[in-house]
């Protein structure tokens, strides 16, 4: 009833443990994936180490969660032992996910990680709150959005997610711009934002780089209705992300057309068993509902 499939890629329950949430070592991964999750998401990875910004890198409040980790990472080539773990133990797929500065770099990522033989690769084009030392994200440009996937696919026969940004216009014009460039699916969305939060004691914003991408309930309205603009412009395959915290929100992502749920603050929220839960009040609705399947309840709101 719960299983679903990600471009050509089956998973038992729709549940994936998005980028970025205890995702850094492959002992990590393996241990989310015993906590439920469907399918795992690495941290984002470049292809040099990157230090990322320095504490305090993340605050909440009353409706999220707001972060400004700064794309820390190994690099890829001392990644590549922690995903390869993953990939071997985890017994659920794992999916890469991978970010540059640059078209090129992005390639010569991809070529690295490809060597662990992830279920799929994630290329994050979309990170909001490192703008100003690579400029405009990727995913805010249609051409520059397809030539980074084709980049990508010319390195690798993997399937390739492309992740987006809330931050434009029409988010259905980049996720067609994706799909031109030859990506498998989308995840969408990243963090929002950038957002910032005050100290009013102090006086001074409480994240060490002023701002950062916004994650949590707060963002749940805007990824359905970007998950539901994509799924309307292009049929590839939607893993659902931003401020899914119950089964109930999970399946409203579904129906908009997400074939999978991302959960990454739903973690901090509900703690590491989550997935189990979602998966627990997905098929409780969809019991009660007559819902026979995550296809069939994929894109549903669209008929309305």
């Amino acid at each position: 009833m719960l299983s679903t499939i990600l471009a050509g890629v089956k998973l038992q329950n729709p549940t994936v443990l998005a980028s970025g949430i205890r995702g850094v070592t492959g002992s990590s991964l393996v241990y989310m994936a015993k906590q439920g999750a469907g399918a795992l998401t690495t941290k984002s990875i470049s292809l040099k180490e990157r230090k990322g910004h320095p504490t305090p890198v993340m605050a909440t409040y009353e409706q999220g969660i707001i972060n400004a980790v700064g794309l820390s990472n190994p690099g890829a080539e001392e990644a590549l032992p922690e995903i390869e773990y993953a990939v071997a133990k985890s017994q659920v797929p794992v999916i890469t996910s991978i970010f540059a500065s640059t078209i090129t770099e992005f390639g010569k990522v991809a070529e690295i990680v490809a060597k662990a033989n992830p279920a799929a690769i994630e290329v994050n084009i979309s990170c909001p709150n490192v703008e100003d030392e690579f400029g405009r994200p990727f995913a805010c440009d249609p051409g520059i959005s397809t030539v980074v996937i084709q980049k990508i696919k010319k390195v690798t026969s993997l399937p390739v997610f492309a992740k987006l940004t809330p931050n434009v216009n029409n988010i259905g014009e980049i996720a067609m711009a994706a799909e031109k460039g030859g990506a498998d699916g989308i995840t969408a969305i990243n963090t929002a934002g950038p957002g910032m939060i005050i100290d009013i004691e102090s006086a001074t914003p409480v994240l060490s780089n002023k701002v950062g991408g916004i994650s949590g309930p707060a963002i749940k309205p805007l990824a359905v209705r970007c998950v539901y603009d994509i799924h309307k412009a292009t049929k590839l395959p939607i893993i659902g992300t931003g401020g899914v915290n119950s089964g109930r929100d999970a399946v409203e992502m579904i129906m908009a057309g997400a074939s999978a749920v991302g959960l990454g603050s739903a973690v901090y929220y509900r703690g590491p068993d989550v997935f189990k839960q979602v998966s627990s009040e997905i098929e409780e609705f969809m019991l009660k509902e007559g819902y026979k399947s995550i296809e069939e309840m994929r894109g549903v709101a669209h008929e309305k």
